[in-house]
């Protein structure tokens, strides 16, 4: 009977997923680093498949360089939701390649250290994508609002990921070093499969085109109070005589540039006036006139749920639970009991 490791099985639903997030119906150009990260995952899950599988020794020098190629690609995928990096493309992406380097020279010079640095890269680039997000779902700021709650917490999974991966890094070390890997090959095995699987569906998430960003513990002063209720007012006059919020694609940079006000102070502004993200604030207006809709029209739920600015139903039906505590067809009959 032809012996199928489990990896090959993984590897296949990898690329399944692959193939149904490039042809997801979007408009918005695809999030290059984190599709080429669920293809590094397929690499990957096909090596562990013949190391652990077929005892393909020859594969385990291509293992630890592969692993390393994640957590760049990681933080790749996540600075392209958050901003346009201001260093020129050959050299940040030559200090991507630092890691996969240095474990190749480990390989050559001093192999018994390859498992501690790549449970060192991990920790790093997990603690590096914590800070490049750490204003909340605000600081994607090149993500459209409607996607930007679900974004964050991807990134946050896949850095959480990173952080396992790293420990089992350390207990694989140490299972080498006191029973000379005895429970290495199911480690590893159970291990991986797991953390590739979750990692891809959380780019998966975090590649379409929530919680409230953080404010220090500094009170405000006057001056600033006085800037955020100019901010606010400015941000409220677009969203009430332009309807920007309808804008399907708007996020952060955009509006910012519609309201000629820099992106931190509104996310800031609004914050501290409101204790919502931009995102929530947004979607304040976008179901405030989704109720009138439901209320003084027929239209169908999904019609009224284009018209405001969504474009899932997931979606819809979330942020329009978080504020109304019902559903859109339980909130449309109650309101119309009351007439």
């Amino acid at each position: 009977m032809l012996f199928i490791p489990l990896p090959f099985v993984v590897a296949i639903l990898l690329l399944i997923l692959f193939v149904i997030v490039v042809r997801r119906d979007d408009d918005a150009p695809p999030n290059v680093p984190f599709l080429a990260l669920i293809l590094v995952s397929v690499v990957q899950s096909i090596l562990l498949g013949l190391r652990w599988g077929y005892a393909v020794e020859g594969v385990i020098s291509i293992l630890p360089v592969v692993a390393v190629t994640v957590p760049p690609l990681i933080h790749a995928g996540a600075s392209r939701l958050v901003r346009k990096s201001g260093l020129p493309n050959v050299l940040r992406i030559g200090l991507h390649f630092i890691p996969a380097l240095l474990i190749i020279v480990l390989m050559l010079f001093w192999r018994d250290a390859i498992d501690i640095a790549v449970a060192l890269i991990f920790v790093g680039y997990a603690i590096a994508i914590l800070l490049l997000t750490r204003s909340g779902a605000d600081a994607l700021r090149l993500t459209p609002f409607e996607n930007a709650g679900p974004a964050y917490r991807a990134i946050l999974l896949a850095a959480a990921v990173l952080l396992l991966s790293a420990t089992m890094d350390i207990v694989v070390f140490f299972d080498f070093a006191w029973t000379r890997g005895t429970h290495t090959p199911l480690l590893v095995t159970i291990g991986n499969l797991a953390l590739l699987v979750v990692l891809s569906i959380a780019v998966a998430s975090a590649g379409r085109r929530g919680t409230p960003a953080h404010t220090s513990g500094t009170a405000p002063s006057e001056l600033d109070i006085a800037e955020d209720k100019e901010t606010i007012a400015a941000i409220q006059a677009l969203m009430e005589t332009k309807h920007l919020y309808r804008d399907v694609d708007l996020n952060l940079d955009r509006l910012a540039r519609k309201a000629s006000i820099p992106a931190r102070q509104i996310s800031t502004a609004i914050n501290r006036a409101t204790g919502k993200n931009v995102s929530q604030y947004v979607n304040d207006y976008r179901i405030a006139e989704a109720c009138t809709l439901l209320r003084d029209t027929k239209k169908p739920v999904t019609e009224i749920m284009f018209d405001v600015g969504f474009l899932t139903k997931s979606n819809f039906n979330r942020e329009f639970r978080r504020i109304t505590e019902s559903t859109p067809i339980e909130w449309r009959r109650a309101k119309a009991g009351l007439y």
